[in-house]
């Protein structure tokens, strides 16, 4: 099985750290979203286990060997960093076809991921015509081309339309499905949480979680409760008593803080009020996000209103 291990990685640009010892490993069969403010050091991560940097200090591995080790590097690992790389006076086809005769892929495999990536009606196209969602299915096109055992994606969907963000996530969690090692980077908490099993977030440069999605949400966002019934005095006076936080709703539902549907339902079974509504309100990838990286945001705005 093909690894990705960053081991005590450190990074300097003269006096600015962009990344400090960070420590975390990318395993197979799993999609890991790859995550942080702007300026965290993910790009930086990322070009150092390419080999496009080198690292001030620790390693950075792919199936326990340097990238440059590679005499073949395509059909180990596949990579979108950038989806401005190809040269534009290039079509798609001879693009890849490049990329191929470098790393004695088969031919077929050009006009098999042009097929995978919807551009084979394009192909011969040059790529200055390109749309910027185009170019972005034509780096995956590239980074799939040798069939590689890890797909690292940074911001996959920028540029595509709904569909081909649907066709992104349906991707990657194929490949992980294969058993391949897949770590997507990316802004659009939503869409991470979507197709990530386990994550990785950094936050100036340092490791701030590495653990599975759903253990990362519930450690950071407390489980809430809507509940909604006949008596509201009678229910608030009731969830009150037993040393819970409740707040009324403008629609007649109360929301009840730190709080299991299971608990709240046998409270009201017991008191015998009567349940019009009773659902668990869960946690969200984007809430827990932005609860530990609230200090580790190096741009900010000011909000209206806050």
């Amino acid at each position: 099985m093909t690894s990705i291990d960053v081991q005590d990685l450190t990074k300097e640009y003269g006096t600015r750290r962009a990344v400090v010892a960070l420590t975390f490993s990318v395993r197979p069969g799993r999609v890991t979203g790859f995550l942080g403010p702007n300026g965290s050091g993910k790009s930086t991560t990322m070009r150092l286990v390419l080999g496009l940097d080198r690292p001030t200090s620790g390693t950075a591995t792919l199936g326990g060997r340097a990238y440059a080790s590679y005499g073949e590097p395509l059909r180990q690992v596949g990579a979108l960093l950038d989806a401005q790389a190809a040269h534009g006076s290039r079509t798609a086809r001879d693009h890849l076809r490049v990329l191929a005769a470098s790393n004695r892929i088969p031919r077929g495999r050009v006009d098999a991921v042009l097929r995978e990536t919807g551009l084979e009606s394009v192909a011969r196209h040059r790529v200055r015509t390109y749309s910027l969602g185009m170019r972005q299915r034509l780096g995956i096109a590239a980074a799939l081309l040798g069939d590689p055992p890890v797909v690292m994606l940074d911001e996959p969907s920028n540029g595509l339309d709904p569909e081909g963000i649907i066709w992104i996530r349906t991707l990657v969690r194929g490949l992980a499905a294969e058993g391949r090692t897949v770590l997507v980077s990316s802004h659009l908490m939503n869409e991470t949480a979507e197709f990530a099993d386990h994550l990785v977030v950094l936050g100036r440069g340092r490791l701030l979680a590495d653990q599975p999605m759903r253990e990362f949400i519930e450690a950071r966002v407390q489980p809430r409760v809507r509940v909604r019934t006949t008596d509201g005095p009678a229910l608030a006076d009731l969830l009150t008593r037993h040393g819970l936080g409740v707040e009324p709703g403008p629609d007649g539902a109360w929301t009840v803080r730190h709080a299991r549907v299971e608990e709240i339902g046998r409270l009201l079974s017991e008191a015998g009020l009567p349940v019009l509504e009773l659902a668990a309100q869960e946690g969200t990838l984007e809430q827990a996000y932005l609860d530990l990286t609230a200090t580790e945001t190096e741009y900010t705005a000011q909000l209206q209103g806050a």
